[in-house]
């Protein structure tokens, strides 16, 4: 893996979080004032997007931008929209997670979702096996220290103690597959390109395999990947500490659970799956499908008998992998020779609505509590919209927009899902089965979303149509409320206007899946050509 000056180049963002975070641990121990450190790492996400704007400029012209590798990175118009997407998610971490963190360890705080964040935009640059690994555990790792920072009660230490050892369980199994992804294409890059043709990658490295080999160990490297990929967005059967993790836990870190592991899980799968393993695309549509009807059913259902807020919010969460894993699936056929697309678009379209949804719900929970008490029961709710009108309001756009309801941007997100299946399942026309299953996908989909209604709409209910039961102080800070506002804005914002979000994504899209095309799965070979485009941007892809 060889790296270059343009690399660093490229990674100067990255570098700067990581540099102001190892300032931050250090400076903090001799000025531990909460507002300074707050007001200094919103200044630091504005130099890096300041900074990623003008490395990247060519990336405003999606058509002409630079395209191809640079050491361990692959540049393309999908890393771009995701690094900026990290950046604003991490400004939203750092506006909800301050208030609730301890007074003295504002400064560990910040500086920690600072690395998560580099993390993040790692991940979503990643083309080699090391350094996707190493980008994941840099968004594992913080996560840890910030369940241990947030509140110090039993219930959080035991939260935080699965959180942990489960983690390392997933992590031990994606590493494990890597492992067979290296024994099958013999090299850690994920994708070559066309103007190195004697480069191996895993994308193109397999052809010079022994076919059986790669019949034989394809699934299995598949089945770990997905594995330790499936604990991170709490897709079913991977789910089951996600309920019990949310609910001891606080809820500015129950809102990180529910958004920075789901955003690392299903791009390392778009990146690692979908495009850098199209000849494991015969096993890997059919496995997203059962993920897929799965998760969505276990997690609207579990949610329909919830009364605490967090246990709620996880099994929607759950739920919501689900929706999204119906992209990968239509991702996966898509591989698979079928002439439909839009299944990474639809994929990351409906990631950038459910994480403003539910941040700004979990930022509104923060607002609604104090120093000393926490929002906890679906109960505390009640009477919400007479005493605190404006945050019942925030509420109830970001429960409407979990549940889908038009003209919110939930709305066009499962619309975008439903219909990529949809079209998947009418392209794929001379294969009545395969077509047939997509078709099952989507109506499985569309009745979760009215099983989902359900919930959602009882605590939208609560709050409206219930007298009040306690008082609520209301009184978590100006930080979080601003981050509840800038959630209320995207939301409505996403669903009033989505079209350029939409053509955005499909930009996107456009940068990655024409990289790899299969022409040939043969039963008992496995093997599979592949025909990526020359690439406009040839710098190292390392060896």
């Amino acid at each position: 893996m060889f790296v270059d000056a343009e690399t660093i180049r490229l990674l100067w963002p990255e570098i700067i979080l990581i540099a102001m975070a190892s300032w931050i641990y250090l400076a903090g121990a001799f000025q531990p004032h909460r507002v300074w450190w707050t007001c200094f790492s919103l200044a630091v996400y504005a130099v890096v997007a300041y900074v990623l704007l003008g490395t990247e400029s060519s990336m405003w012209m999606p058509e002409t931008a630079l395209r191809g590798i640079s050491g361990p990175l692959r540049i393309d118009f999908m890393g771009f929209v995701l690094r900026c997407f990290s950046v604003l998610v991490g400004v939203l971490f750092t506006l909800i997670g301050t208030r609730g963190s301890n007074r003295q360890l504002t400064s560990e705080f910040v500086a920690t979702v600072m690395l998560l964040v580099a993390g993040l935009m790692l991940v979503a640059r990643a083309n080699n096996l090391v350094l996707l690994f190493v980008s994941l555990e840099m968004i594992s790792i913080p996560t840890y220290v910030l369940l241990y920072l947030g509140r110090r009660d039993r219930a959080n230490s035991e939260a935080t103690i699965k959180y942990f050892f489960l983690s390392i369980l997933s992590s031990g199994l994606f590493l494990y597959g890597l492992s067979f992804l290296y024994g099958i294409a013999g090299t850690t890059i994920l994708i070559g390109t066309a103007g190195q043709a004697s480069v191996q990658s895993v994308a193109l490295g397999v052809t010079a395999v022994d076919g059986e080999l790669v019949h034989s160990l394809a699934p299995i490297a598949l089945v770990l990947l997905v594995a330790g990929l499936g604990f991170k967005i709490a897709a079913v059967p991977f789910h089951f500490y996600a309920p019990d993790v949310y609910q001891g836990s606080s809820n500015s870190n129950a809102g990180l659970l529910a958004v920075a592991p789901k955003i690392a899980g299903i791009v390392a799968m778009l990146r690692l799956l979908v495009v850098a393993m199209p000849w494991a695309a015969d096993i890997g549509w059919q496995l997203a499908i059962v993920l897929a009807v799965l998760t969505m059913t276990i997690g609207n259902v579990c949610a329909l008998w919830q009364t605490n807020i967090r246990r709620l919010m996880a099994y929607s969460s759950i739920a919501h992998a689900g929706y999204m894993l119906i992209g990968v699936a239509v991702a996966f056929a898509v591989q698979e020779g079928t002439s439909a697309s839009g299944g990474i678009s639809a994929t990351l379209f409906y990631l950038l609505v459910y994480v403003c949804a539910s941040l700004g719900t979990f930022a509104a929970l923060v607002v609604l509590g104090s120093s000393d008490h926490e929002v906890s029961g679906i109960d505390e709710l009640a009477g919400l919209a007479r005493k605190q009108p404006a945050i019942a309001a925030a509420m109830a756009v970001f429960m409407f927009s979990l549940a889908g309801i038009p003209p919110l941007a939930g709305f066009w997100g499962k619309l975008t899902l439903f219909s990529s299946a949809v079209n998947t399942a009418t392209a794929a026309a001379d294969n009545a089965s395969f077509g047939r299953w997509f078709t099952l996908l989507a109506v499985a989909g569309a009745l979760n979303a009215a099983v989902a209604a359900a919930y959602y709409l009882r605590i939208v209910a609560r709050m409206y149509f219930r007298p009040a039961q306690s008082d609520i102080p209301a009184s978590g800070g100006i930080a979080a409320r601003a981050a509840m506002i800038l959630c209320v804005a995207l939301v409505l914002g996403l669903g009033l206007f989505p079209r350029m979000a939409v053509e955005v994504t499909h930009l996107a899209e456009a940068a990655v899946a024409p990289m790899v095309t299969v022409t040939n799965h043969s039963p008992g070979t496995g093997a599979a050509s592949t025909h990526p485009p020359q690439l406009a941007h040839d710098q190292q892809s390392g060896k």
